[in-house]
């Protein structure tokens, strides 16, 4: 068998407040988060990476799902794998406990560090200050996990990186306890497969991930009959991507549909402005039902 190659750097961490586990990487390979990243909510995260075995990333969160700790699990499968000496893999349990492992024949710079509920480890770096920056971002950056494990991403691309540059990333995030329910269960799974500056494009999709958290937010809150909480959110997610077209979209639309044309105007207009497609499409929710404006105020918003 022919294993992938993801000389990588990366970072497994669960968050003192919330509990919720991650996993985050950087590499010059394709698609490194479809090989490297893997999480469960309320069992753990694994990293698992320099010359791939891909099954300690399922194996390992079985294994912690079964009551192992990252510790043990980690013993175990290594124990069993004839290549371990190539492996780098790093594992987090619901815990915070924590367990690396970096195999004598990673291509260096090859290391790791651990913290507390946190760890860093890297292979095929430029150089050896690679792992320590991330550990040093990590421990000293605020917000929530996502942020923290960015800032780790980006101190480490700063130190240097993968020798060979950039190619891609990937982000996720699951939270502290299972509903059952993986759709749910994660809170982020973000990839970027190939860019020039993957840990920037990765920054960006995450805000703007944000702000879609808050139009669905907004969405739930107007279900409910909740119209001001849902333009609180709306303005949130307006605010976090002011040049999404979408979002205003969507916040002129709430906002005409509560009675506040004049407050909507500025945004269809510019929405409009940019694409006109989306007074066709205004147009298109009017014909089955789907917004509930009087000819009147129909009409003022398609003249814009």
């Amino acid at each position: 068998m022919r294993f992938p190659f993801a000389h990588t750097f990366s970072i497994v961490a669960r968050d003192p407040q919330t509990g919720q586990l991650g996993v985050a990487v950087q590499s010059h390979w394709f698609s490194v988060g479809s090989v490297v990243a893997w999480a469960e909510a309320g069992v753990g995260a694994v990293a698992t990476q320099a010359l791939v075995e891909v099954r300690y990333g399922p194996l390992g969160l079985a294994l912690m799902r079964a009551g192992y700790s990252a510790p043990q699990a980690l013993a175990a499968l290594l124990a069993a794998d004839d290549g371990r000496d190539l492996r780098q893999v790093a594992m987090i349990d619901a815990q915070g406990r924590v367990a690396v492992h970096t195999g004598r024949r990673c291509i260096p710079e090859a290391g790791h560090e651990t913290g507390e509920g946190f760890s860093v480890q890297a292979n095929m770096m430029l150089g050896p200050e690679v792992w320590p920056a991330m550990a040093r971002a990590y421990r000293e950056s605020s917000g929530d996990l996502a942020e923290r494990m960015l800032a780790a991403l980006e101190a480490g691309q700063a130190a240097g990186g993968d020798i060979r540059g950039q190619q891609s990333a990937c982000i996720l995030i699951v939270e502290p306890v299972s509903t059952g329910r993986p759709w749910t269960d994660t809170v982020m799974d973000l990839r970027v497969e190939d860019h020039p500056q993957p840990i920037a494009e990765l920054r960006r999709l995450v805000g703007l991930h944000r702000a879609y958290r808050h139009m669905n937010q907004g969405d739930e809150w107007l279900g409910k009959g909740e119209v001001e909480r849902a333009l609180e959110e709306y303005r949130a997610a307006d605010r976090l991507a002011p040049d999404h077209e979408e979002i205003r979209f969507w916040h002129a639309v709430t906002l005409a549909d509560a009675g506040r044309l004049e407050e909507a105007i500025p945004l269809f207009r510019e929405v409009f402005a940019r694409n006109p497609h989306w007074a066709t499409l205004l147009d298109r929710l009017g014909s089955v039902g789907l917004v509930g404006y009087d000819p009147e105020t129909m009409r003022r918003i398609l003249a814009l």
